[in-house]
């Protein structure tokens, strides 16, 4: 493992910022005082000797006020070798770049609660809107996926770059009674992952089928993964949208485990009410109250984010947020090469400054 040393954090930053791969290096900063120290010596050693000039030039410039002119490429040079010595110890950043995701699963509630008029005209309504605004954003080269869950959850699209046919499906919800949250977090798992064998089924009941079914040849044995750090993986995200509490299928913070072992971020969208009930169009009373505490739990645990929409504008909004913080993320980047290139565009500078105004680099 390479040497490192950090540097402090920023003020009201919890994080470092930087730190350096080959601190060692950093001792040669201690050479450049001793540069601007030398070059005064050599202006007042020039100073003392016979009054003889080799370019008219400066003597113009001086006699003019323009004298500051000779200590700009010198100071120039300087700041190139400060970021080249900084380069030398290979700094890494935390600096934001394009995405390097590949596939989003939206995992949408499509639960009887969802046809609610609290959120107008409807959640469910308000929902698909909603996620056909982000799909429209979102750039192209992007894959998406979609899953639905209500008593059971299923892969209502497939990832894909398709994107009228994920609206197609997304105008397409059935609603159903039930609310398994943990389950249709299971079913992003499984398209995210076919290899690894997830049993949604075992999963859900706790036993595993007795009979084998003629694509069970297909299905590949379950894979012993080894947890990695949550929000670690790069290659995809889970968006999670409820308006309810879990009511049957996989236990929701067992599933988000799942997520955080893989490292898999799930944004996760709480919808509707928080601590009211509401009755069903037809009368039927229903109870709808938020679980947001699980739902922020499932955030904190896989890295990613809680955010809660009571109307439409606000989950268009959170879409819109989510659209533009997956596509661009804080990634520690060694920075050297950013570093030397700008020290050479200073050396640049100095020579130029130097040719341009004194006919010779000085």
């Amino acid at each position: 493992m390479p040497e490192s040393v950090a540097c402090a954090p920023l003020p009201g930053q919890d994080k470092v910022y930087m730190f350096f791969q080959w601190p060692h290096y950093l001792w040669l900063m201690l050479a450049l005082p001793l540069l601007p120290v030398l070059y005064l010596w050599l202006l007042r050693r020039r100073g003392k000797l016979a009054v003889r000039y080799s370019n008219l030039g400066m003597v113009r410039a001086a006699s003019t006020g323009r004298a500051w002119r000779q200590h700009v490429p010198p100071a120039l040079l300087l700041l190139a070798l400060a970021g080249l010595l900084l380069a030398t110890a290979r700094p890494m950043a935390k600096v934001p770049l394009p995405w390097a995701r590949t596939t989003i699963i939206l995992a949408m509630d499509v639960s009887l609660s969802m046809r609610v008029s609290d959120v107008k005209p409807t959640r469910m309504v308000a929902a698909q809107e909603a996620a056909k605004l982000f799909l429209k954003d979102l750039p192209r080269k992007i894959e998406v996926g979609l899953v639905t869950f209500a008593g059971s959850s299923q892969v209502a699209h497939a990832a894909t770059l398709d994107r009228p046919a994920l609206v197609t499906a997304i105008d397409g919800f059935q609603m159903q009674r039930g609310t398994a949250i943990g389950s249709g977090i299971v079913s992003s798992l499984i398209e995210l992952f076919p290899d690894h064998g997830i049993s949604l089924e075992e999963l859900t009941f706790g036993i595993k089928p007795r009979g084998r079914s003629l694509d069970d040849k297909d299905k590949p044995p379950p894979l012993q993964i080894t947890p990695v750090a949550p929000g670690s993986y790069d290659a995809a995200a889970i968006i999670l949208l409820s308006d309810g509490r879990r009511t049957t299928g996989v236990d929701t913070l067992e599933a988000a485990k799942m997520a955080a072992d893989r490292g898999v971020r799930v944004y996760v969208i709480g919808l509707g009410s928080v601590n009211d009930s509401g009755t069903m169009p037809e009368g039927m009373p229903i109870y709808l109250q938020l679980d947001e505490p699980t739902l922020r739990e499932v955030a904190r645990m896989t890295g990613g984010e809680y955010h809660h929409a009571g109307t439409a504008e606000a989950l268009r909004s959170v879409y819109e947020n989510l659209g533009s913080r997956v596509q661009v993320q804080t990634r520690e980047t060694e920075v050297s090469a950013l570093l030397a290139l700008l020290s050479a565009g200073l050396a640049l500078a100095a020579g130029v400054c130097s040719l341009v105004w004194f006919r010779r680099v000085v």
